[in-house]
């Protein structure tokens, strides 16, 4: 049996993340009177506002893993999600009690909680803010990746991934 390579051209963008891997010989730009890097905002946004959202998103956020831990119900975060991402959080609510033998949403003693320790928010477009956090269950860290999109005065959960 004779094997035969195929070459297939790599395209320049696989997939829809498309980055720039090409070295940072400077550091990143300081806007003028603060000290911090500035923010990975596509799309300008008053700091006032910046701040309410990202401590909004990691209230949600903590919020969401005590969900998952089976620590709150999962109603709770009903106005702020969308339907799969609700739907997402009960069946991973659920399959958490299971294996811990524990009924889901009702507040349990616990010896490691989940805390969150840090979350980056980016703003993508004027109603599209997308956020990355880090929990921490004990000695082990989780990722989440989420997006906000904005509806009527509220920002709702459309996408949630746990890493």
């Amino acid at each position: 049996m004779t094997v035969t390579s195929i070459r297939v051209p790599v395209a320049s963008v696989q997939g829809t993340l498309a980055l720039d891997l090409s070295p940072r010989h400077a550091p990143p730009e300081v806007r003028a009177g603060t000290t911090r890097p500035t923010v990975a905002d596509v799309v300008p946004i008053d700091p006032d506002q910046r701040g309410r959202l990202q401590v909004w998103v990691h209230r949600f956020v903590q919020a969401s893993v005590e969900i998952v831990g089976g620590d709150r119900p999962v109603s709770q975060l009903l106005r702020w999600t969308s339907a799969p991402v609700y739907v997402d959080l009960q069946r991973r609510a659920l399959l958490v009690a299971r294996a811990g033998g524990h009924q889901p949403g009702v507040g349990r003693a616990q010896p490691v909680r989940p805390h969150v320790v840090s979350v980056h928010t980016s703003i993508v477009s004027p109603g599209v803010a997308e956020a990355s956090a880090r929990v921490r269950y004990g000695a082990r860290s989780r990722a989440l990746a989420l997006r906000f999109e904005k509806h009527h005065d509220r920002w709702l959960c459309t996408a949630m991934e746990f890493a």
